[in-house]
């Protein structure tokens, strides 16, 4: 019998209380060092970065009730969170007022910059580790905790220095204005996606009506911000997101495409842009032959000169079962997105003229890169490579992250449920 073979047959035990048997979480810890090592994946903070750390987290509070000169303050905004149940860290928040005309927008990020600046060793350590790696019941952050889940995490019912992206959206989904500042905010609620469901599904019982009615209000908003991108041509391979997992998405590429618009547009500065190449017209061709060899699935002659409306189109029209070979036949002829710190060529299967990434910096380098070129103005002189360095991490950790779920499917475990437990 091989390896694999018994794996498959044996069941991996727990104890009643949901914990893993001693010989089963030695095996999976094992496999996990075995691939940061792999991967060059750190497993402890250097003393000094703790040793700042220990100076941050003492007295931070303090700090924030204090406000400061130049910051605006948003504590009386009714402001929220919406995050998968197991998220650890919470990097962004929303506030939104809905007017005749359209929407206020505000996306409030965490103020990793206030804390993590050039001059530290926390700095240099997250350029090393570049981002943040989710495994399964075990996250190496970008970040020691301390900083990821409490003093930088926008939790609610604390006050948190924060980035805000204010934007005015007419309701042709365009922008009217933007403003970008440093505030001071409060979330009045961390939501789950289940949570937010049962909202937008009817059911008040559990929130405000502040945060009832702005749920809903995102939404309205979320929903339109969609449908326009679809139409406008970027590409969407995952049409069965809930709702709540839309309203983030479409809040976070909003405020993202505004700060960059910032950026390129009205100052004209390098910084960490998001670029995504396009495919070949031979490679695009290969794709959507692929797709039309799908039983039941065809794309019309119009649409073969304009592949991301025929893939979209098609996605929406197919089977179930079909989904996962288009978006296979997709993904095969697809190119990685990279960092650059010129946005050439834009983001593609977006369709965005310039992108980049704004709203992460707790979890990704690129991040808060851009919240000091935002504020300072200050483009570090290494930016290039950060950019390529930043790239090749997140392959990297995404690889270790396939590695770890492909080991532990082997182990007869669904990836999902090894995250109620501790690892590492």
């Amino acid at each position: 019998m091989t390896e694999t073979e018994e794996s498959e047959d044996a069941e991996p035990e727990a104890d009643e209380g949901g914990k893993l048997d001693p010989e089963t979480r030695d095996r999976i810890e094992d496999k996990l060092d075995e691939i940061k090592e792999e991967y060059d994946i750190p497993k402890a903070f250097p003393k000094e970065a703790r040793e700042e750390v220990d100076r941050i987290t003492d007295g931070f509070r303090d700090e924030i009730e204090e406000g400061g000169d130049e910051r605006v303050d948003l504590r009386a905004l009714t402001t929220f969170t919406c995050d998968p149940k197991r998220a650890q860290d919470f990097d962004d928040a929303i506030t939104i007022h809905e007017n005749d005309n359209g929407w206020r927008l505000w996306v409030h990020i965490a103020d990793v910059s206030h804390y993590v600046s050039p001059d530290t060793e926390l700095y240099d350590e997250a350029k090393r580790r570049a981002s943040s790696v989710y495994f399964p019941g075990h996250t190496v952050h970008m970040l020691p905790p301390e900083l990821a889940e409490s003093v930088c995490s926008l939790v609610p019912n604390e006050e948190r220095f924060a980035h805000t992206v204010e934007m005015l959206i007419n309701d042709s989904y365009s922008f009217e204005n933007i403003d970008i500042y440093k505030s001071v905010i409060e979330s009045d609620r961390r939501l789950t996606y289940t949570e937010a469901e049962r909202v937008l599904d009817g059911d008040d019982s559990d929130v405000t009506d502040e945060i009832a009615e702005s749920l809903r209000a995102a939404y309205d908003l979320a929903e339109g911000l969609h449908e326009t991108r679809k139409e406008d041509g970027s590409l969407v391979l995952n049409p069965a997101r809930d709702r709540a997992h839309t309203i983030v998405e479409e809040c976070m590429l909003k405020a993202n495409k505004a700060v960059t618009q910032e950026l390129m547009w009205n100052r004209g500065v390098e910084a960490m842009y998001r670029v995504h190449p396009q495919p070949t017209p031979d490679q695009w061709s290969e794709a959507l032959e692929e797709i039309q060899d799908i039983d039941g699935v065809s794309i019309s002659a119009e649409n073969w000169d304009k592949p991301r409306h025929a893939v979209n189109n098609a996605i929406e029209d197919a089977r179930e079962s079909d989904l996962r070979k288009i978006q296979r036949a997709v993904l095969r002829v697809m190119p990685r997105a990279k960092y650059m710190s010129d946005p050439f060529g834009g983001h593609y299967a977006l369709n965005f003229d310039i992108y980049g990434h704004f709203t992460s910096p707790i979890r990704r380098i690129a991040d808060l890169v851009n919240h000091r070129i935002v504020h300072e103005n200050e483009v570090p002189e290494d930016l290039e490579a950060l950019a390529n360095h930043a790239s090749d991490r997140q392959v990297e950790a995404e690889s270790a992250e396939r590695d770890f779920k492909k080991f532990l499917e082997e182990l007869g475990f669904d990836p999902h449920e090894v995250e109620d437990y501790k690892l590492g």
